[in-house]
């Protein structure tokens, strides 16, 4: 299934896979870490979940988006995993959590089989990168909140995301 009305600039795009909706159970996915091991869903254990795919790391918004993320984390506690996702190279990714201090989230990359993206419907036919999005999920790993951001040069509603992970803690 695709899903169209989403853009990167003037550039229309079609997201691949099916919407996720709040009640959903959260789909599994196979990431890669940066030191190259694969991350999945139960790995990230029953904490909950804030999500955050990207479209890249070195685009302006996505950069101040994990960074925002990653500030958030460290005031929530030990209770949330913050997980940012990505198409870069696990080596991008490394070298900008190190420059940026990115230490309180997880920067991972779906760039091998796109699992991540397809599950999630947020990877873009046409860039094959991964839409803005946002997922919030429990402890149990059922959606609590989503947010698909039409227009990618756009941020996404921060708020409203970490105040239903602040709900669930």
């Amino acid at each position: 299934m695709s899903r169209d009305g989403f853009k990167m600039g003037d550039m229309p795009l079609t997201l691949v896979g099916e919407e996720l909706k709040v009640g959903d159970k959260a789909p599994d996915f196979t990431l890669t870490k940066q030191d190259l091991s694969p991350l999945t869903l139960a790995d990230l254990g029953d904490k909950v979940k804030l999500i955050a795919p990207v479209p890249s790391i070195d685009t302006k918004v996505c950069e101040l988006e994990t960074i925002r993320f990653n500030s958030e984390a460290g005031k929530l506690g030990d209770g949330i995993v913050v997980l940012t996702v990505s198409m870069d190279l696990p080596f991008a990714q490394s070298r900008f959590c190190a420059a940026e201090g990115i230490d309180n989230a997880i920067v991972a990359s779906d760039y091998q089989d796109h699992s991540f993206g397809e599950a999630y419907g947020v990877l873009m036919n046409e860039l094959k990168l991964l839409n803005r999005s946002i997922f919030v999920l429990d402890a149990n790993n059922q959606i609590v909140y989503v947010e698909y951001v039409k227009q990618n040069a756009e941020h996404p509603n921060y708020d409203a995301a970490l105040a239903a992970a602040k709900e669930l803690l």
